[in-house]
């Protein structure tokens, strides 16, 4: 029979409704947190280890100015930035010297208050969001059938195969379409289980108030100025877990991607042979 011929469309449970409302809040959340937080951290944009920090002290990351020209140094190494980071033009051609540039901050004017205020109320959304999703994930069994990594899974040849897979952009289908690969799976678990709750936490523990509630998240990430370094560092990784997942995404079929996580459902094409049923 011709390859062309009697082609049928199949359609497979791909994501959960669990997991599709949580994706698209999340995506609304946590940019509107990425982008407060970048104008809270124009208000002092050097980190340190350790529970103080001011400009007297030594910053591991610093984004600033010489009036003349933006830069970043991190450690010892330090690259120009002017007209990205450090010092900018905003609007009417206005010379902006902060970290991030307008386009990137919320608000997009100067203004810590209000950056403030609208962190923490989205943070709620956040925190809450990732308890109900972990929660409806236990009990509709997402962690069990899709994020357990199973022990043949574990093998370096099949880890190093899903590697080569990847490399060679074969992504589409009959490439983890209706399953999870063992990439997929440790990049989910990585940031659901272990980042997220790592920014929650840094969060707050960069509160005075939970401080004095629970002073032992201070002695946990060594210190405030620490676990506001932890927070940058893992806000930093997740938006580069976004920028891949994109790529990904556009690589492997955006349409069909969308689609899936609108309706949890991608459409696959497969050829039966002549009994009927498929090879």
């Amino acid at each position: 029979m011709d390859a062309t011929q009697d082609m049928t469309q199949n359609v497979a449970k791909r994501h959960r409704l669990s997991t599709r409302l949580w994706h698209w809040l999340n995506a609304f959340v946590a940019t509107i947190l990425l982008m407060s937080g970048l104008m809270i951290f124009n208000a002092h944009p050097h980190l340190y280890w350790g529970d103080f920090g001011s400009r007297e002290d030594y910053a591991w990351l610093q984004i600033d100015d010489t009036r003349t020209t933006g830069f970043v140094r991190i450690g010892s190494v330090r690259v120009e930035t002017t007209g990205v980071f450090g010092l900018s033009l905003g609007t009417n051609d206005n010379v902006r010297r902060v970290a991030f540039p307008g386009w990137a901050t919320i608000p997009t004017g100067y203004d810590l208050a209000a950056a403030r205020r609208w962190h923490f109320a989205f943070a709620w959304a956040f925190a809450l969001g990732l308890t109900a999703f972990m929660l409806a994930s236990l009990f509709n069994g997402h962690i069990r059938k899709d994020l357990h990594v199973r022990r043949a899974e574990w093998s370096f040849s099949a880890i190093w195969t899903d590697i080569k897979n990847h490399a060679r952009l074969r992504l589409g289908p009959g490439n983890g379409l209706s399953n999870y690969n063992i990439i997929q799976k440790f990049s989910y678990i990585g940031v659901i289980f272990l980042l997220l709750p790592l920014l929650i936490l840094t969060g707050i523990t960069m509160s005075p108030a939970m401080n004095a509630a629970w002073p032992w998240l201070l002695d946990l990430f060594g210190g405030r100025q620490s676990a506001r370094s932890l927070h940058f560092i893992a806000a930093f990784l997740l938006a580069l877990f976004v920028v891949v997942h994109l790529i990904m995404v556009l690589l492997s079929g955006p349409i069909n991607g969308i689609r899936s996580m609108i309706t949890g459902r991608p459409m696959t094409v497969s050829k039966p042979d002549q009994g009927g049923k498929l090879p």
